[in-house]
């Protein structure tokens, strides 16, 4: 009697696995063509090909920088700064709330609150900071008011979910301690959760204040007040050594806001 061997080999995936990796990689490939021709199909590839020589022109005309300039900086810096600070601050009082609200263990409706709240947070991220600028200064009129309110507006997201994901990963083991005790709902939240994630919200809201520096530097170019108005106004009147002082004065402050933010996240945690 004949007996027939058979070889059996291992294969990392099934053969149907393999063919629907292999189409997802085709129509990942004709998507990625398809974006790129309707990114570029309004492309002048003159421009691009002259784009080297042009970059080189306006960087000639930058140098040297406009070092006089810097005195009429200092305002606009100052406001810049006081943009980026009283935005976060108004966005963290928000935020706060809202954040608790938002976490599912200290809502106190997760049909009807938690809902909104989520919305709102998810609103507040999805609206670019120079969007609400543009908004604010047709509803409040140019000035510092609307760069303040935008910044604040764009932070109530980005602090609030960080906020309320911290809140839903507290340490149980404290609020449980505390509620045995006979503590009202008020009493847990301000005596054992609240105490848990200030450290965080402080942490949140330093790093958001490093990331409003920069956001609050190009609300200028809407009219929300800062040194971006000066930028604009350089620009449009094609003042090149008075734009690479501006954008020298804009890094400088980026970098001591940097400083300034390590040294405080460091001694906060």
């Amino acid at each position: 009697m004949d007996t027939q061997t058979h070889t059996l080999t291992w294969r990392a995936r099934s053969r149907r696995a393999d063919l629907l990796i292999f189409a997802s990689w085709v129509l990942g490939l004709a998507l990625c063509s398809w974006a790129f021709q309707v990114m570029t199909e309004s492309t002048i590839w003159a421009f691009v090909t002259d784009a080297p020589s042009q970059a080189a022109d306006i960087g000639a005309r930058m140098m040297p920088p406009d070092w006089p300039y810097i005195a009429e900086l200092l305002w606009p810096l100052w406001e810049t700064l006081n943009i980026a600070t009283l935005g976060t601050l108004l966005g963290a009082m928000i935020a706060a709330p809202i954040a608790f609200l938002a976490a599912g263990n200290t809502t106190p409706s997760k049909v009807f609150v938690r809902p909104v709240a989520i919305f709102i947070i998810v609103a507040s991220r999805s609206i670019n900071s120079l969007i609400w600028a543009l908004l604010l200064v047709a509803i409040v009129g140019p000035g510092v008011l609307a760069g303040v309110i935008a910044i604040a507006l764009r932070s109530i997201g980005f602090i609030g979910k960080l906020l309320y994901e911290a809140i839903e990963e507290v340490d149980t083991s404290q609020v449980e301690g505390i509620t045995a005790t006979g503590a009202t709902t008020h009493q847990v939240m301000v005596w054992g959760i609240l105490p848990q994630v200030a450290p965080t919200l402080a942490g949140i809201s330093i790093f958001r204040w490093d990331i409003n520096i920069r956001e609050s530097t190009v609300l200028g170019l809407v009219g929300a007040g800062g040194i971006g108005m000066k930028l604009e106004s350089a620009l449009s009147t094609l003042a090149w050594p008075k734009v690479s002082m501006l954008l020298l004065a804009i890094f400088a402050t980026v970098i001591i806001s940097e400083w300034v933010t390590a040294t405080v996240r460091r001694r906060l945690i």
